[in-house]
């Protein structure tokens, strides 16, 4: 596969991936992704509709239903890890960046508190 396309706050959600999610062939598919990832591949930082949402039945014809709260926690993340929609970087500093300026931060909550899968996390 070329350039990964991930939405910003999908590199919250990979990082504590366990593997429960909205279905079966959602679960499988990204723990598919975060394997690929582990290659450290490039990867395009975006705040729409990415190769995760492919298997998320909030995705319709390629518009997420939850657009406006998650478009939200991608502008969180990628203003706190000093990027714009679109940037193109390595995986593993992508990664890194997220741990670093959010998760090790304790700013996790003030990006996506609320969100349905908190209690992975």
């Amino acid at each position: 596969m070329g350039i990964y396309r991930i939405r910003a706050h999908h590199g919250m959600c990979l990082a504590y991936f366990k593997g429960e999610g909205y279905s079966e062939e959602f679960t499988e598919h990204m723990h598919r992704i975060k394997r690929e990832l582990e290659n450290n591949p490039e990867v395009a930082i975006i705040n729409e509709t990415d190769d995760i949402c492919g298997h998320c039945p909030n995705n319709l014809s390629g518009i997420c239903t939850s657009m406006d709260k998650v478009e939200k926690y991608d502008n969180k993340v990628l203003g706190l890890c000093g990027l714009e929609a679109g940037a193109v970087l390595e995986w593993k500093v992508f990664e890194g960046l997220v741990k670093e300026r959010i998760l090790d931060s304790g700013k996790r909550h003030g990006v996506c508190g609320g969100c349905q899968w908190e209690h992975l996390c």
